[in-house]
C-alpha cells in the first residue's frame, strides 16, 4: 500500500493532499508554465469565475446563470449530469468555468472536465488561441468571457479587481493573428455569470501591452 501511494504521489500533476481551495491555483501555475499564458491572468480568471471567500473553488458549476459551489467533484458532476438530463444547455464547469456546450467534446466526460489540471490546461489553450487571434492579452481575456464589447470590458474590470500578484510580464513578441479554433463564445454569450464573482481590490495592472 505504501509503495502504491508513493507511485500515485510521483505521477500526480497536483499535490495529492492539497486543500480544494488550493487546487485551482496549483493548476493555473502549471498550465501557465506549460503554455506561456501569464500566470497573473490565469489566477485572476479562476478567482472571478469561481471565487469563494477570495479564493477559487474547483467544484463550481454555473447552471443557466446561477453559480453553485459543491463540497466534492463527485457532487458537482452529479449535479451537472442532472442538469443536462433535464435539458439545460448552459452549464459552466470547474476552475475556469468551461462551457459544457462548447468545450465538452474536448473531454472524456464531466469528471475529466472538472479535473482542475485538465480544466486549466484547456482554459490556457483557449486563451492562447484568443491571444493569437487578437494579438493582445486584454482582448483575449475579454473574449474569454464574451465577444460583446461591453460585457468584455466589464469582465476586465473584475479581473483587475481580482489581481493581487506582482506586475505582469507578457510574452514577447505576440503571435500573428489567425482564425480562432475554439469558438466558445458567440456575440452576446458570456462564459460565466456574475453570481459567483468575489469581491476584490485593484492592485498592480493585470494586463499590459501585447
Amino acid at each position: 500500500m505504501t509503495r502504491y501511494l508513493g507511485l500515485v504521489l510521483l505521477l500526480s500533476p497536483l499535490p495529492a493532499f492539497a486543500a480544494p481551495a488550493d487546487l485551482c491555483d496549483a493548476a493555473a501555475e502549471q498550465a501557465a508554465a506549460e503554455s506561456g499564458v501569464p500566470l497573473a491572468l490565469m489566477r485572476a480568471v479562476t478567482r472571478v469565475e469561481t471565487g469563494r471567500n477570495n479564493a477559487p473553488w474547483p467544484w463550481t458549476l454555473n447552471v443557466d446563470g446561477q453559480g453553485y459551489w459543491f463540497d466534492s467533484a463527485e457532487d458537482a458532476v452529479a449535479a451537472a449530469e442532472k442538469a443536462v438530463a433535464q435539458g439545460t444547455e448552459q452549464v459552466d464547469v470547474g476552475c475556469f468555468q468551461l462551457n459544457l456546450r462548447w468545450h465538452g467534446a474536448r473531454f472524456a466526460d464531466l469528471s475529466d472536465m472538472i479535473d482542475p489540471m485538465a480544466n486549466a490546461r484547456h482554459a490556457a489553450r483557449f486563451l492562447t488561441e484568443l491571444h493569437v487571434e487578437t494579438g493582445d492579452w486584454r482582448d483575449a481575456a475579454a473574449a474569454y468571457h464574451s465577444r460583446t464589447p461591453e460585457l468584455g470590458e466589464a469582465y476586465l474590470t473584475r479581473l483587475e479587481a481580482a489581481h493581487t500578484a506582482d506586475p505582469l510580464t507578457l510574452p514577447d513578441p505576440p503571435a500573428a493573428p489567425r482564425d480562432n479554433g475554439y469558438p466558445l463564445l458567440l456575440a452576446g454569450q458570456a462564459g460565466a455569470a456574475g453570481s459567483i464573482v468575489p469581491q476584490g481590490r485593484a492592485m498592480t495592472p493585470l494586463i499590459g501591452a501585447p
